[in-house]
């Protein structure tokens, strides 16, 4: 008889990765509804109302990119698969970022009022540097190759949701909005998984290619690393600059753009490091749960694997 449909056999591995991903990102598991966003209201009403502002838009700049990567860009990536573990692999980070994408609203209802929530999902749908980010990555989920596709999944991962993510990671440092950035430190350890995955993935097939093509798609991803970079700038700028952070904000952006060239095995393009960074978005950006042991106010019943930062070395998958 010919076989119509395969069964996935969990005992036949083809690639170890696709297991040890699995493995990490189930242990990792956790929903938005186990944080206790309400304690973090005393500090938010301490802030001040452009300081408000400011965590509410850039909350839904994170939403509209986790919203496309879980409907359009998981999707596409799964076209091109090279082992059924793989897909469902993917089938867990396309579940996360919806998780993600949820708990954004989660903390909008926490800390706004419906009419504030209505104004920043109209500012997040209507900003040009969202919208044209938007545009770009999800033109190469639509239009690109595979190649292209995780270039850009990796971009977006590991170097466009950090302007978002350097918000909360500096009021954590300053004592504030603690249970709101232990939904950030959770994603971002996800998104570190996801990214360094998806560009273990991408460096799979890369190293299969000739070298005249390795070349051409090599530049092609350092262009829209620039072409990216420049509407980050913009949005940087529109964002923060009344706070006097955006300078600060770049420079994350810059070391985190190296970090999602290395996911890819490529060279750092820019010359920020680690210690060019505000030391304290460098403390929140470690993954570790640190203020407070949330797990335990929800009952022992419901645990997680043990929160782990990734190194530098986890970038490169010991390719």
């Amino acid at each position: 008889m010919t076989t119509y449909y395969k069964a996935i056999n969990w005992n036949a591995i083809e690639d170890a990765i696709d297991k040890s991903t699995w493995e990490k990102l189930t242990e990792q598991f956790w929903l938005d509804t186990r944080i206790p966003l309400s304690n973090d209201l005393d500090d938010w009403r301490s802030l001040s109302e452009e300081e408000k502002d400011l965590v509410g838009k850039v909350f839904g700049g994170l939403t509209l990119l986790d919203t496309m990567q879980s409907e359009t860009g998981v999707e596409a990536i799964r076209q091109d698969v090279r082992t059924p573990h793989e897909e469902a692999v993917l089938n867990n980070i396309q579940f996360m970022e919806s998780v993600h994408a949820k708990s954004y609203s989660s903390i909008f209802s926490t800390l706004n009022t419906k009419s504030e929530i209505d104004e920043i999902f109209e500012w997040t749908n209507n900003n040009e540097y969202l919208q044209r980010k938007a545009e770009i990555i999800n033109d190469i989920y639509l239009n690109g190759t595979a190649l292209e596709k995780k270039i850009a999944s990796v971009f977006l991962e590991t170097f466009l949701f950090y302007s978002g993510f350097f918000t909360p990671l500096y009021y954590l440092g300053n004592n504030k909005l603690a249970n709101v950035a232990e939904i950030i430190k959770l994603i971002i350890r996800d998104e570190s998984v996801h990214g360094t995955y998806i560009g273990y993935k991408f460096q799979l097939a890369y190293n299969e290619l000739p070298e005249s093509d390795q070349e051409n798609l090599r530049e092609w991803m350092y262009d829209l690393l620039y072409q990216l970079y420049e509407n980050e700038e913009g949005y940087t700028d529109s964002l923060y600059e009344s706070l006097g952070w955006a300078e600060e904000v770049k420079t994350f952006l810059r070391y985190n753009a190296n970090k999602a060239l290395m996911n890819l095995g490529q060279d750092p393009l820019f010359p920020d490091s680690a210690s060019d960074v505000n030391p304290i978005v460098m403390n929140g950006i470690s993954t570790g749960t640190s203020n407070h042991d949330f797990f335990s106010q929800v009952g022992n019943g419901y645990l997680l694997g043990e929160v782990e930062a990734m190194e530098d070395d986890d970038y490169l998958y010991g390719l």
